[in-house]
């Protein structure tokens, strides 16, 4: 079992996890506006070769989160293309800019085996994963962290003794989820069909008795912000005294 270094005196990570389309992005963006410098960032790793205008070590669109290897229930279906078009909003339009460590195959595979990895997945061929090193740098600059993993991820997490708060957002329904991925106009018609079915199997496993502490219908999103506001309080509250 992987241990963290000072888990008990440093602010409780989060582990947010839901369906494409459900509205984690937008709510994940809203906090961080409003609580500017309180959100740790990470980046992934990847053995994928960088596309034009993409750096080495840069997260998406810069934000101050830590993004794990976000893996679908169906994930053996979905390209490395469509998988990082999941951070989209459904609420705006939004063009991907989703940078990692990138590396070869083989040094990955080496850390992997070496347990390096908090969690790791496999899409169309390129390997994508979350070093717990990435990890620890984030807790160490005592900020919240915030993973954004499917039900796979946090089944693996809950292997460690990370110690995160674990969010569902789920949609308030498949018809009014299906509008929203339609809406942003980004998905063909056998990619949605494959999101729409990843996401009945991640609605269905959220329901699961202990997995999360809180499950987040996303029917209303201020609702649903001040919900998720409610839920990390006490942790922004210790990051901001400690400032």
């Amino acid at each position: 079992m992987w241990s963290v270094s000072g888990a008990m005196s440093r602010p409780r990570p989060v582990v947010l996890s839901g369906p494409s389309g459900a509205g984690k992005s937008t709510l994940m963006k809203r906090l961080m506006k409003e609580h500017e410098g309180l959100f740790g960032f990470s980046v992934s790793h990847t053995t994928r070769n960088p596309r034009p205008g993409e750096e080495n070590g840069k997260g998406l669109n810069n934000l101050p989160m830590l993004l794990g290897a976000t893996l679908l229930p169906v994930a053996a279906v979905i390209s490395s293309d469509e998988l990082e078009h999941s951070f989209s909003c459904p609420n705006e339009s939004e063009t991907s800019d989703t940078d990692y460590h990138y590396t070869t195959r083989e040094a990955m595979q080496q850390g992997i085996n070496n347990g390096d990895f908090i969690e790791n997945a496999e899409f169309s061929g390129n390997m994508y994963g979350t070093s717990k090193a990435s990890v620890e740098d984030v807790l160490a600059k005592n900020v919240i962290c915030i993973l954004d993993v499917d039900i796979q991820g946090v089944r693996r997490i809950k292997e460690t003794d990370l110690n995160p708060i674990y969010i569902s957002v789920q949609p308030p329904s498949m018809e009014i989820l299906e509008k929203r991925l339609r809406d942003r106009q980004t998905e063909t018609e056998e990619s949605l069909q494959k999101r729409l079915e990843a996401a009945r199997i991640d609605m269905e496993l959220s329901k699961e008795d202990g997995l999360f502490d809180v499950v987040i219908l996303n029917d209303d999103l201020d609702r649903a912000y001040e919900e998720l506001k409610d839920v990390l309080s006490e942790e922004i509250t210790k990051v901001q005294k400690a400032k």
